[in-house]
């Protein structure tokens, strides 16, 4: 891992780094020493590691004494982008245009990233609890719409993961590996999201096998996440991961 630039402020450190090809950024308490909480942050799809709506919300998160990182999901960001995807893109785009199941065509694309996203993740899992400021304690994820896709089946996958904010996404292809999760989980649906159909998102919520996991439903379409939600899975991180 390599540090790249380094930032402070409101008594948060942000730090840009490289791992192999994967880029990425640590957000501490400013003085952080020793084992902390951390909590992986997966962007949606056509954002990238800093858009705002993560950058802030890592902020909060490290203003409470966690660690956090995203990195940027393959294909997004500061990544190259591949032949293949940009072909998947351009067929789910032709599709939604065509009145097609967005949910499906999603699910495609979610699929074409996953792998590597696993991958990627669990490499910077372990790069990042090998730093002293963040050691390794008690791991949580949090993903939204394809950060959602793909941290689905990265939590189903990772033991070191407890606990999990997810939301704003349908079943399409993430039946069996929601069903292998048994963490607490914390799921967000927008009642009327244009992109994802209410009652796909309600079956994702009953596919987790979780004994523990609470929906949380708001009015509004995709985007219209109400900013209080924030604030509630700080509550539902501290409780699980502290």
């Amino acid at each position: 891992m390599r540090f790249t630039s380094q930032t402070s402020s409101d008594g948060v450190i942000e730090q840009f780094f490289t791992l192999d090809e994967i880029p990425g950024v640590l957000w501490t308490p400013e003085g952080a020493c020793g084992t902390r909480p951390l909590i992986l942050l997966g962007h949606g799809g056509r954002q990238h590691k800093t858009a705002p709506n993560t950058a802030s919300r890592a902020r909060r998160y490290a203003a409470t004494g966690f660690a956090v990182v995203a990195i940027d999901a393959p294909n997004h960001g500061d990544r190259p982008q591949d032949q293949e995807f940009g072909r998947i893109a351009a067929q789910m785009r032709a599709g939604m245009a065509a009145g097609e199941d967005p949910g499906a065509l999603v699910a495609g694309m979610h699929s074409h990233l996953s792998g590597q996203a696993v991958a990627d993740w669990q490499a910077v899992l372990n790069a990042v609890q090998r730093l002293d400021q963040v050691g390794v304690g008690p791991v949580g994820y949090c993903g939204m719409s394809m950060g959602c896709g793909l941290g689905i089946p990265l939590i189903a996958a990772e033991p070191r993961i407890r606990a999990a904010v997810l939301g704003l996404l349908g079943v399409h292809g993430l039946a069996e590996d929601a069903a292998r999760i048994t963490v607490p989980v914390q799921f967000l649906v927008q009642w009327d999201d244009q992109l994802v159909p209410r009652e796909q998102s309600l079956a994702l919520f009953d596919a987790f096998a979780s004994a523990e996991k609470t929906l949380h439903a708001n009015p509004g379409k995709h985007g219209d996440v109400p900013s209080f939600e924030v604030d509630s899975s700080l509550r539902f991180f501290a409780r699980h991961l502290s």
